[in-house]
């Protein structure tokens, strides 16, 4: 995370901006951030601002606003073309950098009662990259049973607790940090629900199955009930501890993922923790006849059309499609 310090005012105050009124998440503030202090480190180098080599070293503490104001849709575009030549960033982290630019100087054009403001957009007719689609990876059914069997083993101490993250992973599709996020009290074992918080701090409720709910029941009989740490983690509180006794942790859960998908003999540089969400999502809808409304909800997702990436059909729906239309037997 960088550091306010290291930040000019105007940059802090988007930041807190966007925490407080648009209630972004804490991640959403740290892309915004990086992807900002990127933008403005070139900017130093194309307004010759600095002698610094190393683009990682170049200081934009002491960009003056003025300079901000300066800065015309030609400059944006060039910072594009610069992460793309120089960076070989992805479409997909461009059109993201992209996003935090559009959203970053909107909120300079409507603060007209600011010391930070702007009359002109210079991002207002920014387009975004195209991106192709692609079909999201996902385990198949046979392998997902694999990914699960692995943590069928008592030489592990943590093999209930293991086998409690992936089968909620694989089950609801849940993000890394809702699952990270999960506290006891968020768990209604009587109605079988599930209260996370997703991207934007949006609360929503996840239905668990009697797979999850068992596996939930097996881990929390053998959970650590004293010696737990008392952090701004409330790590007392948390569903999921790390042999420290304390909330687990994002890395801790994608080194479980990563141990358990070499062990299913399954290729871990192919598949993370993101790709088991797309796994339940794919699961549900091809096996459980699930609406893709109810998938939208279900995920979290805000536009429908991030959803419909799950909606794939493999080459035997698409032969049985063909094998079903009534004119199949019409000689």
């Amino acid at each position: 995370m960088i550091k306010p310090e290291a930040n000019p005012p105007y940059l802090n105050a988007f930041l807190d901006y966007s925490a407080t009124i648009l209630s972004k998440s804490p991640n959403s503030i740290k892309e915004y951030n990086y992807d900002l202090a990127m933008f403005l480190r070139f900017i130093k180098i194309r307004f010759r601002m600095t002698k610094e080599t190393d683009f990682s070293k170049i200081a934009i503490n002491d960009i003056p606003f003025s300079v901000i104001k300066k800065i015309q849709l030609d400059d944006i575009h060039a910072f594009i073309a610069y992460m793309a030549r120089e960076q070989e960033t992805k479409p997909s982290t461009r059109a993201r950098k992209i996003s935090t630019i559009r959203i970053f100087f909107a909120y300079l054009n409507q603060k007209t009662d600011s010391t930070y403001s702007i009359k002109t957009n210079p991002a207002q007719n920014l387009e975004t990259p195209k991106l192709g689609k692609r079909q999201p990876k996902y385990l198949n059914l046979d392998d997902s049973k694999k990914l699960l069997e692995t943590t069928d083993n008592s030489k592990n101490r943590n093999y209930k607790r293991d086998y409690a993250i992936l089968t909620i992973l694989l089950n609801c599709g849940l993000r890394l940090s809702e699952l990270v996020g999960i506290n006891i009290g968020d768990i209604d074992f009587s109605e079988y629900k599930l209260t996370v918080i997703g991207k934007g701090n949006k609360e929503r409720t996840i239905y668990l199955n009697h797979a999850c709910i068992n596996a939930i029941n097996d881990y929390l009989a053998v959970r650590p009930k004293t010696g737990i740490k008392t952090d701004k983690l409330n790590s007392q509180k948390a569903l999921f501890l790390s042999e420290r006794k304390e909330r687990i942790s994002r890395r801790t859960v994608q080194h479980l993922v990563n141990t358990k998908l070499l062990e299913a003999g399954l290729d871990s540089s192919k598949y993370s923790v993101h790709k088991l969400r797309h796994t339940a999502a794919t699961l549900m809808y091809q096996y459980g006849n699930v609406d893709i409304r109810a998938l939208q909800e279900l995920l979290g997702h805000e536009s429908i059309s991030t959803t419909e990436i799950y909606t794939h059909v493999d080459n035997s729906q698409v032969r049985d499609a063909i094998e079903s239309n009534p004119l199949a037997d019409v000689k």
